[in-house]
C-alpha cells in the first residue's frame, strides 16, 4: 500500500495535470468545443496511465468528427477519417509482421502517408524511425541495420535506394508509398476495407516509441528513443500554456517531417484540435502563397527558411496577404539577432524563437517582448523543464558566463538506441546534455554560444564563434556568417570567418577587420575571412562546420 509521501506526490501530481489541463482549455478556447463524448475520451487522454500520443486522434475523432484535421494538396481529412486510417494502417501493419516491439522506417516526402504510418506504428506498438527521404543506400542501410528495423516505407521513386540498402539485410520488408512496385507491398494494401481486428495485445499502446537519428553533423547519426511516459501530454500543454496558440488555428507545416521541429508541432496543433497543411517542400514563395491560401494562423520554421523568405523582392514579400498569421515559430538552429528583428519588422511581433533538440523536447521559448529586449535571445525556461549552465568540473556557472547547458525535465529521450556510452556522455546527475554552450543574462533569458565541439581555444582565450558571428552579422553589408577554428602554430588555434555577402555590398576582408576590431576583443577578431556564394547546410538548415573546417583555403 503506497505511504503517505506517496499518496501526497500522486495528488500533487494530478493537481498540476488538471491546473495546466484546465488552464490550456480555457486559454485556447478548447473548452467551449468539448463535447460530452468528447470529454469521455479526454478523461481516458489524460490519465496518469495513458502514454500514446495517437490517443488525441480518438479523441477529436469522438468530439469533432466532421472538423478538417489534415490538408494537402487538394486532399482532406477529417479527424473521423483520419482516426480510421491510423486504425487501419495499424492492422495492416501487423498483418505484415509488425508486432510490438518491432521497428518501422518512414523514409518519405511531405505528405499524409507520413503522419499515418507514424501514428499507424504507434497504436501498433511498433516504434517508428524518421529518415531524411534524402538519404543515400550506405546511409540508409546504417539507420536500417542500427535500429534493427524489419519494415521500410519508402516513396515509390526511392525505391530502388530501399533495394540497394536492404541487399545484405535479410527479411526486410518495403512498402511503397505513391505507387506499386513489382515485389514490395503497396500502402493501399494496408487500408484493405472491412472490419478492422482489434490489437490483441494491451499493452502495445504503452510501448509504443519513436526513434529520431540525429542530424549527423559530425560522425555517424545517434539513434535518439522517444518513449512516451505519463508526463508527455502534460509537458506539451505546458508549453503550449505559454504561447498564444488557439484551438481554431490553422497550422502550416513547411519543415520536412522527418525532422522534429515539424512533427512536433504536428502534434501540438492537433493536440488542441487544430486544422494542419502539410506543404510538398518549402520553396520562399510557396509559403507565402500557402499563408494566403489556407488562413494560416501558426508555423514552425527554421532560420535559413525565414532567412529565404525575408530575402525575396520586395514585391513578392507584399504581394501576398499574411495578417492571418499570429504566431511565427522558429528553432532548430540559432536565430541570427537581425534576421529576428528583421522578420518582426515585416511580420510583426508574432515571433516565438523557442530552443530544444530531439534528445531534450522543447527547453525555453522567447517571445516577441524577449526578442525586441534582447534580440536573439531563446528567451526562459518553459515551466516543467530544469536548466543548468555546467563548466568541465561539473561546476554551476556565475550568471552571465558561458556553461553547458544541461536539462532536465519529464521529456529527455530514453537515451541513444544502441549506444550506452553515448548516453552516459550526455548525462549528468540526471541532466541530458547535446553539447549546447549558453549564458543567462540578468533578466533570466538564455543564450546560445555554439556547440562545445565549436569551441576555439585562442592563445590560451576561450572563443565562442555564436559571439564573433553575431557581431559580424550586424554588417550591413553581409547576408550571414559561420565562424570556425583552424590550427595555428602559434596560437594553437585562430578564428577564421566565412561569409555571405548581399548581392550588391562592396565589402572586404580589410573592412570586416575593422568592423570585428570594434566590437571583439584582440583574440575573437577573425584572423582569415572567406568569402562564399552560400553556407554548406545539412537539409534542415544547420550550418556544416565540419565541411568549412576540412574547406581548402589559402592561408593569409
Amino acid at each position: 500500500m503506497p505511504s503517505w509521501r506517496e499518496w501526497g506526490a500522486r495528488f500533487a501530481d494530478l493537481s498540476t495535470r488538471v491546473g495546466v489541463l484546465a488552464r490550456v482549455a480555457n486559454q485556447t478556447g478548447l473548452m467551449w468545443e468539448i463535447t460530452r463524448p468528447g470529454l469521455s475520451v479526454m478523461k481516458t487522454v489524460f490519465t496518469p496511465s495513458a502514454k500514446n500520443p495517437a490517443l488525441i486522434y480518438r479523441m477529436h475523432a469522438v468530439n469533432a468528427p466532421n472538423k478538417v484535421a489534415l490538408r494537402f494538396r487538394d486532399l482532406s481529412y477529417t479527424f473521423a477519417e483520419l482516426d480510421e486510417q491510423i486504425d487501419r494502417v495499424a492492422a495492416g501493419l501487423r498483418g505484415h509482421g509488425v508486432r510490438r516491439g518491432s521497428k518501422l522506417i518512414v523514409m518519405l516526402k511531405n505528405r499524409p502517408e507520413f503522419l499515418l504510418l507514424q501514428c499507424g506504428s504507434s497504436r501498433a506498438g511498433c516504434s517508428a524511425v524518421s529518415v531524411s527521404w534524402r538519404s543515400t543506400p550506405a546511409e540508409l542501410a546504417y539507420l536500417a541495420q542500427n535500429s534493427g528495423a524489419k519494415v521500410i516505407a519508402v516513396e515509390r521513386e526511392l525505391v530502388a535506394i530501399a533495394e540497394q540498402a536492404t541487399r545484405e539485410l535479410p527479411g526486410v520488408t518495403i512498402v511503397t508509398v505513391g505507387g506499386e512496385a513489382p515485389g514490395h507491398v503497396d500502402f493501399e494494401s494496408l487500408l484493405t476495407p472491412g472490419p478492422i481486428e482489434p490489437d490483441s495485445d494491451p499493452g502495445a499502446l504503452e510501448d509504443a516509441a519513436v526513434v529520431i537519428y540525429t542530424s549527423g553533423t559530425t560522425g555517424k547519426p545517434k539513434g535518439a528513443v522517444r518513449k512516451f511516459p505519463a508526463e508527455a501530454l502534460p509537458a506539451a500543454l505546458q508549453f503550449i500554456a505559454e504561447t498564444p496558440m488557439r484551438s481554431d488555428d490553422v497550422h502550416l507545416v513547411a519543415c520536412p517531417l522527418y525532422h522534429s521541429t515539424a512533427f512536433g508541432f504536428i502534434t501540438l496543433s492537433h493536440l488542441l484540435g487544430c486544422t494542419v497543411v502539410i506543404a510538398d517542400e518549402f520553396k520562399p514563395e510557396s509559403f507565402l502563397r500557402d499563408v494566403e491560401r489556407h488562413g494560416v494562423t501558426t508555423t514552425a520554421v527554421v532560420p535559413t527558411m525565414l532567412h529565404r523568405v525575408l530575402a525575396l523582392p520586395k514585391d513578392v514579400l507584399h504581394r501576398y496577404r499574411t495578417r492571418s498569421l499570429r504566431i511565427l515559430f522558429v528553432g532548430g538552429a540559432p536565430l541570427p539577432a537581425p534576421l529576428g528583428t528583421a522578420a518582426m519588422d515585416h511580420f510583426g511581433d508574432i515571433l516565438f524563437n523557442f530552443y530544444g533538440a530531439t534528445e531534450t523536447g522543447l527547453v525555453t521559448l522567447g517571445k516577441p517582448e524577449d526578442l525586441r529586449a534582447a534580440p536573439g535571445s531563446i528567451g526562459r525556461v518553459v515551466p516543467g523543464n530544469e536548466v543548468r549552465l555546467l563548466d568541465d568540473r561539473g561546476r554551476d556557472v556565475p550568471r552571465g558566463e558561458v556553461g553547458e547547458l544541461y536539462v532536465r525535465s519529464k521529456a529527455l529521450v530514453a537515451g541513444y538506441h544502441k549506444d550506452d556510452a553515448a548516453t552516459r556522455e550526455s548525462m549528468r546527475d540526471g541532466f541530458f546534455s547535446v553539447g549546447d554552450l549558453a549564458r543567462q543574462d540578468r533578466d533570466g533569458r538564455y543564450f546560445i554560444e555554439g556547440r562545445k565541439r565549436d569551441m576555439i581555444i585562442s592563445g590560451g582565450v576561450n572563443v565562442y564563434p555564436a559571439e564573433v558571428e553575431a557581431a559580424l552579422e550586424a554588417h550591413p553589408g553581409l547576408v550571414e556568417v559561420a565562424v570556425v577554428g583552424v590550427q595555428d602554430p602559434e596560437w594553437g588555434e585562430r578564428v577564421r570567418a566565412f561569409v555571405v555577402k548581399h548581392a550588391d555590398a562592396d565589402v572586404d576582408e580589410v573592412e570586416l577587420k575593422s568592423w570585428a576590431r570594434g566590437r571583439l576583443a584582440g583574440p575573437k577578431v577573425p584572423r582569415d575571412f572567406v568569402f562564399l556564394d552560400a553556407l554548406p547546410r545539412n537539409p534542415t538548415g544547420k550550418v556544416l562546420k565540419r565541411e568549412l573546417r576540412g574547406a581548402s583555403v589559402t592561408d593569409s
